[in-house]
């Protein structure tokens, strides 16, 4: 421990934003960037407590207090390598993450608790300007080959992992570019993909093999034809199915789920053209007061929306922890994120009820549901933001009881292999095709407990590769 009375001197203090007025004219990240000083002073305030709860609170084990402390010591390159230990990519949970090991933080108990995520942030940022080897190459080959269906955060994780091991791993993305939601749900705003593409191209040095625009489950990439090709299989699908609105209007032009919403205008930002879908002018109903729901905010300002109103049906967090959400669990606040911030209007404890217009939607009717009192509000683009309801399995023929969870999800074993398929060319899942929709860190995590187990079975015998969880189907 560095700076053993840095808790008690320091306040926490996070990067300064860009002006609202000047970050919503372009797409570039919201946050300026911040001293080596300034972070180190952070890093300081970390207690280095007996037992480290942050720890505990991040589904990857990170060295927290570790890296704090070569933080505080200027030391960027160790503290680098500690945390590239348990997270493969910090560039994207320092950005994404909703940082469970803040909630668990000791410090945050009678003060702010640590700016981990963002000394997450510092670290791989200094790592990748310094050189320092963020993909570790395989010490020998295996020549075992397995296929990676997926290239979001969960795929990605066990693509890294498995090639660290050495083995032959190509990556099968259905979309024209990798990344999964990381290309194309997370705004630009949020992660500019340049910080994306930094990361691949890290990967492919070592070997990984990307394929884009391939729908597994057609023709020649059937899911039999990748098992009789690999000796296995990780499906890291996410969970896409959207969940809607079923209420009258919902047909009606204009009413889109939030994902179709924000492809459109990463891929419009992405090709430095409008958007499909876009928000200029009109009036913006968003139904869901998630993080998904705040990407749709802040892109609908930079759209140039008239207005926007983001709608939610659960009752409005307590500002403060809650005596039934105690620490160190991850309670549920309220949470004011850059976009709103950048304006629009927030509505609790409201039902949708209806949509309403010609052949596009011009007004939605909502129910106050404390007062038991409906009224219309404008409404000329709908984005329905109310999370997801599984993967897609169907054209992977694994919509059967056999492989299904009670949550629609793909049932694995503790192994995390799809038991229901046979150990022949064994088929894994991981990421939000098994635990359901969930958070970047968990996806990681899960990514590279899958590659253990995989790494565990090409080899007959121990693995060298963490698993930091086990599968969330096991608890239910």
């Amino acid at each position: 421990m560095g700076k053993v009375t840095g808790f008690l001197e320091y306040p926490r203090r996070g990067p300064a934003s860009r002006p609202v007025s000047v970050r919503l004219r372009d797409w570039r990240e919201v946050y300026e960037p911040q001293s080596d000083e300034d972070a180190q002073v952070q890093g300081a305030r970390c207690m280095d407590c007996g037992i480290p709860f942050c720890t505990q609170g991040c589904p990857l084990g990170n060295r927290i207090p570790v890296f704090n402390d070569l933080v505080y010591q200027g030391r960027w390159d160790e503290a680098a390598r500690q945390l590239l230990d348990t997270n493969n990519f910090p560039e994207f949970t320092g950005r994404l993450c909703p940082a469970p090991c803040e909630s668990a933080c000791v410090l945050g108990i009678g003060a702010d608790p640590v700016t981990i995520e963002r000394l997450e942030y510092e670290v791989i940022e200094h790592a990748f300007a310094r050189g320092v080897v963020v993909q570790r190459p395989p010490a020998e080959e295996t020549g075992r080959r397995v296929a990676v269906v997926g290239s979001g955060p969960a795929g990605l994780a066990a693509a890294a992992q498995l090639r660290t091991a050495g083995h032959h791993v190509e990556v099968f993305e259905r979309a024209d570019a990798i990344g999964g939601l990381l290309r194309y749900g997370i705004p630009e705003f949020k992660l500019e993909k340049r910080v994306l593409d930094r990361r691949l191209d890290a990967m492919a040095a070592v070997g990984v093999v990307f394929h884009t625009s391939v729908e597994v489950g057609d023709g020649d990439t059937s899911l039999a034809a990748l098992r009789d090709a690999f000796d296995a299989v990780v499906l890291a699908i996410g969970s896409t199915r959207p969940r809607l609105i079923p209420v009258p209007g919902a047909q009606l032009d204009g009413v889109y789920p939030a994902m179709t919403y924000l492809e459109a205008a990463n891929r419009a930002v992405r090709e430095d053209r409008a958007s499909s879908i876009d928000a200029a002018g009109k009036n913006v109903i968003i139904l869901g007061g998630g993080d998904t729901g705040a990407d749709c905010l802040g892109t609908a300002h930079r759209q140039g929306a008239a207005s926007v109103t983001q709608i939610e049906i659960m009752d409005e967090p307590p500002r403060e922890r809650p005596s039934d959400q105690p620490w160190p669990t991850m309670a549920r606040l309220y949470k004011v994120t850059s976009a709103h911030e950048e304006g629009g209007e927030r509505v609790f404890a409201t039902e949708t009820l209806e949509f309403r217009g010609g052949s596009a939607v011009a007004e939605i009717v909502v129910r106050d549901l404390h007062h038991d009192t409906t009224s219309t509000v404008a409404a000329d683009l709908v984005l329905i933001a109310a999370g997801f309801v599984g993967p897609e399995l169907d054209a992977l023929g694994l919509n059967t009881p056999e492989t299904l969870s009670p949550r629609s999800t793909i049932a694995v074993d503790a192994h995390w292999r799809v038991e229901a398929l046979g150990e022949s060319s064994p088929v894994f899942a991981c990421g939000d095709a098994v635990r359901g929709q969930s958070l970047i860190v968990w996806a990681i995590a899960e990514g590279r407990s899958a590659a253990a187990h995989v790494d565990a079975h090409l080899r007959g015998a121990a693995t060298a590769l963490p698993a930091p969880v086990e599968p969330y189907s096991l608890s239910w």
